[in-house]
This record gives structure tokens, C-alpha cells and sequence, in this order.
């Protein structure tokens, strides 16, 4: 992983991991490790975290320095004391931690829950992407 806003795949704006850091660490100590797919357009990069059956209120979305910082904190309900036959998926808690540089718009970043998927869409500021530079071995 690149330490300075990349993910590893060339890509400026976005970055998936820091050394010390497990990318998309749990929260609180836990083990749930949401799905999670980021998809890069010409405008912009967007953060498509599937979770089912949540309430919009209960996500919490942050920006500090670079680090962009998705969680849920699962509250405790009436139907997890049900009799349950077989549970195949639940409303854990969970953080993922994403890594952005200065070629997003961070004052333009929103988010939008529809469908059991938390959308989050991080702008490109226009004309800050810099061309890929290949360095070539003598």
C-alpha cells in the first residue's frame, strides 16, 4: 500500500490502507468486515458500502486530515432476544477507514442511503489529477 493516497492501483484521490492499519478495521474490537466496492468515474470516486436494513441516522461519516472514516454502531433491539432458527446475517457494528489526498473535493463529499447501500461520493476537484509517470529501469 502506498502511504500517501494511493491505493495501490495508481489511482490518486483514494487510498485503502496506512502501515500500522488494518484497511477497514473493525470497530470497537469487533469482527464484522462490511462489503464495500469503490468505483472511480471521470468526476468523482464513490463508496458503495452494503448494509441492509439499517437506519440512515445510525451511519456516521467523517473526514479527519486524510483519513475518510465510515462506521456503524449497532444498537441493541427487542428482535435479537427472538428464537432465531438460523441467522445468516446481522446488523454488527462496523468502521472502514479510507485514505483521500488533496485531489478531492472534501467540501463536496455527500452520502445517500437507499436500498440497503450507503452510497458515498467523493468529488475530484477538476484538473488536480495528475497523468500516471512511468519510470522506466536502465
Amino acid at each position: 500500500m502506498h502511504h500517501q493516497g494511493r491505493c495501490g492501483h495508481g489511482h490518486p484521490g483514494m487510498g485503502y490502507g496506512h502501515p500500522g492499519k488494518r484497511f477497514g478495521r473493525p470497530f470497537g474490537g469487533g469482527s464484522f468486515r462490511v462489503p464495500v466496492n469503490v468505483l472511480k468515474t471521470d468526476s468523482s470516486y464513490e463508496i458503495f458500502v452494503i448494509a441492509p436494513d439499517r437506519a440512515k441516522d445510525d451511519f456516521k461519516i467523517s473526514l479527519k486530515g486524510n483519513e475518510l472514516t465510515v462506521s456503524y454502531q449497532a444498537k441493541e433491539e427487542a428482535d435479537q432476544n427472538k428464537n432465531w432458527i438460523r441467522t445468516e446475517f446481522k446488523k454488527a457494528s462496523f468502521e472502514r477507514s479510507f485514505f483521500v489526498d488533496e485531489t478531492i473535493d472534501s467540501a463536496a463529499i455527500r452520502a445517500e442511503y437507499q436500498n440497503g447501500i450507503l452510497q458515498v461520493t467523493l468529488p475530484i476537484i477538476p484538473g488536480s489529477e495528475q497523468p500516471t509517470q512511468e519510470i522506466f529501469v536502465a
